[in-house]
């Protein structure tokens, strides 16, 4: 048979499309994430932002009607949003702010659902902003199983019934979302330990893998001979 004279043009065209779809593919994921967050900011401002732009772009028609766009006031919304968060994070580190926060703890620990929700995100938070104590933060543990690793995030170490022996509870989060992940409940000794921070845990998990140190650990160091 003779060769296709076409084959080498699908080729061409195939590296193009791969080319292509690889530089893109960066940049949609990008703006999706920011898109997400966009919205999600804007979103809890909306229902108070749009009636006031609309009575502001009512009482000044001929100057203030651009108002009513649909993106600005989405935009509006948004920097409300982030000026609230501001304003919180400033009065947390106040006294009253911290009065205030026990109090809205005390109040939500009446409420039967969500006190366990608060607490457990309350608690999450606080670990990781924390140093670890005796265990390193950023481990690797056998998952799915033994000649594979997984990035995991030891949350507590705790003891085992009867012989004491230690135990480590390790959120194992997924990619490219880490909010959402396995849970195990590791041995102390079968956790591979790095010194890797938070944030390079996150960045690795987040871009697949692509952002990473040059070296990293995978043999525990009872297992090499």
């Amino acid at each position: 048979m003779s060769p296709d004279p076409h084959a080498p043009q699908r080729a061409s065209l195939q590296k193009l499309f791969l080319t292509g779809l690889l530089t893109l593919l960066p940049i949609w994921l990008t703006w999706v994430v920011v898109k997400f967050v966009f919205v999600l900011l804007s979103g809890i401002s909306s229902p108070w932002v749009v009636p006031l732009s609309q009575r502001i772009a009512g009482s000044f028609p001929d100057s203030l009607g651009w108002v009513q766009a649909l993106w600005v006031q989405n935009t509006i919304a948004m920097l409300a949003t982030l000026l609230v968060i501001l304003g919180v994070g400033l009065l947390a580190r106040r006294v009253i702010g911290q009065r205030l926060l026990r109090w809205f703890e005390a109040l939500i620990g009446r409420v039967p659902l969500a006190n366990v929700i608060y607490t457990s995100s309350r608690k999450l938070l606080d670990i990781l902003q924390t140093k670890p104590g005796s265990t390193q933060r950023v481990v690797l543990i056998d998952f799915p199983h033994r000649d594979m690793k997984s990035i995991g995030l030891v949350t507590r170490v705790l003891k085992e019934e009867g012989s004491g022996r230690e135990l480590a509870a390790v959120y194992v989060p997924t990619t490219p979302n880490p909010t959402s992940g396995y849970l195990e409940v590791v041995p102390v000794e079968l956790l591979t330990p790095t010194d890797w921070t938070v944030d390079q845990a996150m960045g690795f998990i987040i871009s697949g893998g692509a952002v990473a140190p040059e070296t990293m650990p995978f043999t525990r160091a009872g297992d090499r001979k």
